[in-house]
């Protein structure tokens, strides 16, 4: 708390001085690489990640080359970035209002609109090339097909517009998957596409236990996420039901894929907690609890665990085959 003086205020006044150019302070050259690394969102990038490199040992039914993946995993990263930037840049005048994101660095001031979608734009076209390239041409147009979707069908038709904007928004997530693949085999198959929708169905309960947590968040922003505009035991039971079919999907990947028995058992038993997370968040519901009672960020972090590892033991499976 700062103490107030007691004393009256000074009734003289005094010219307002000019501001002194040079006590300016200038961002160090740290500061401008953070606040741009910032505008790409890291932890999501990490996320698309996990779910491209484990596809490529599917595919390669062992190790892939290391420069492919090296490859893979820069123009990922581009692109992810790029898509991510530009998001930044249209939903800025939210990301000022809610708790979660004003301190980005374009509520924060640190980067401006126009440079930040330049630096956005200037990532899509570095990947696209990249991925071209120095991988396939097949894996650099499904990245900007996600990218587009990304931006042009999530962030700007879908986000504020309808309760399905994350179901129908995150297929620009499940990319990665195709792209993990394809980057190997420059061909497309059901494999791939089994685990597009692990990722498809995923999405809703991870986003949605997240969005129940910062609900005031959206709500004061009119973004119709599920927990906005349902009451909590309608959320608990749509994420329980797309967990269900998210355990179930999982699963099919064993006979798909025709694996060994490491990806089955890990799927089995990641789905047993996962559907334990699921159901205890849907008791709290029914319970009356509300807010922080809720704790769906247990479920929240959960998911991220459950997707990293599940991938993992999909990418472990083929080496011990």
């Amino acid at each position: 708390m700062t103490a107030v003086d007691p004393r009256p205020a000074a009734t003289t006044s005094y010219p307002t001085p000019l501001p002194d150019p040079s006590s300016a302070m200038t961002p160090s050259v740290r500061d401008v690489v953070k606040a741009y690394v910032g505008l790409t969102k890291p932890r999501i990038i990490e996320l698309l990640l996990i779910t491209t490199v484990p596809v490529m040992f599917l595919a390669a039914g062992g190790v892939p080359g290391l420069g492919v993946v090296a490859a893979t995993l820069v123009g990922g990263i581009l692109a992810s970035g790029s898509a991510n930037t530009i998001n930044c840049v249209l939903d800025r005048d939210i990301d000022e209002q809610m708790r979660r994101t004003r301190r980005r660095p374009l509520p924060r001031h640190a980067v401006s609109p126009r440079s930040a979608t330049i630096f956005g734009v200037v990532l899509g076209v570095l990947a696209t090339l990249e991925l071209g390239f120095f991988v396939n041409w097949l894996s650099s147009i499904l990245a900007l097909v996600a990218n587009l979707f990304y931006v042009f069908g999530y962030t700007m038709l879908l986000k504020r517009r309808t309760v399905q904007n994350i179901v129908w928004g995150g297929i620009a997530g499940c990319f990665p998957t195709l792209i993990g693949w394809t980057a190997v085999t420059n061909d497309l198959a059901w494999t791939p596409i089994v685990l597009f929708g692990v990722v498809f169905f995923w999405t809703p309960p991870h986003t949605w236990s997240l969005a129940m947590r910062y609900r005031e968040d959206y709500a004061s922003v009119d973004v119709p996420m599920l927990p906005v505009v349902a009451t909590p035991v309608q959320t608990a039971r749509q994420i329980m039901a797309y967990s269900v079919v998210m355990v179930i999907t999982s699963i099919a990947l064993w006979p798909v894929a025709d694996t060994g028995v490491v990806y089955p058992v890990a799927a089995v038993i990641l789905g047993v907690v996962f559907l334990r997370e699921a159901r205890n968040l849907l008791r709290r519901a029914n319970t009356g609890a509300d807010g922080a009672a809720l704790r769906p960020m247990r479920l929240f972090h959960f998911s991220n665990i459950y997707l990293a590892l599940l991938f993992i033991a999909a990418a472990i499976d083929p080496l011990l085959r």
